[in-house]
């Protein structure tokens, strides 16, 4: 990542602690899931990527510079990042892009431009990836605001070997058949990449 969105360097970054989401413990609110199911929107993949990339490094502090967007841009070129959008009346309002290796996704960044924004597209993204096979969700950082969705933070060497492990099994980010529905993704239900449907795991 780099400094600033004007630093001409980027550097490596390997935490001592790295967040990561558990799959099958995204805490769903009751607010968040009225809306989930009640507000008028729409989500869509790999649609805006370039989009969602200047929607997340549209803020006052920011990692991604113009170097970091190209290299994103050419890794989802090439299939190997992927973004998820949401969108009301026709606007980009909230979104998540990342990288996929093997079965780890690592998300990089999200936006949001209005409320539950992010935290919409983060339901979204996480019905998919477990539909899809994936074994790991990498947020990089812990922060506040994604522990109270039930991410967690382990050591470097947890992060390494779950890391390892993921990067030998299969996964898609766009699995055959998925047609996901607001009532799966509201309810926290995850489908398996067999396409049985996973209990859901009820949030308060």
């Amino acid at each position: 990542m780099a400094r600033t969105a004007i630093s001409t360097e980027l550097h490596w970054i390997d935490p001592t602690h790295r967040g990561i989401f558990p799959l099958e413990s995204f805490h769903i609110s009751h607010s968040l899931r009225r809306h989930l199911i009640g507000a008028d929107y729409t989500v869509t993949v790999n649609r805006d990527f370039s989009g969602v990339m200047q929607a997340c490094a549209d803020r006052p502090e920011t990692w991604i510079n113009a170097e970091i967007h190209a290299l994103y841009t050419e890794l989802h070129r090439l299939g190997m990042a992927h973004s998820l959008e949401v969108w009301q009346d026709g606007a980009l309002t909230g979104g998540v892009y990342g990288v996929q290796i093997g079965s780890a996704f690592c998300g990089e960044s999200m936006f949001s431009r209005r409320t539950n924004g992010s935290k919409t597209a983060l339901a979204w993204l996480i019905h998919r990836l477990r539909a899809g096979g994936f074994t790991l969700f990498d947020t990089q950082f812990l922060t506040d605001h994604l522990a109270s969705l039930g991410a967690i933070e382990i050591t470097r060497a947890a992060y390494r070997k779950r890391l390892a492990e993921a990067l030998l099994a299969p996964a898609t980010f766009c699995p055959a058949g998925y047609q996901p529905s607001t009532a799966g993704v509201s309810s926290n239900a995850g489908i398996t990449p067999s396409g049985r449907t996973q209990p859901s795991t009820q949030t308060s």
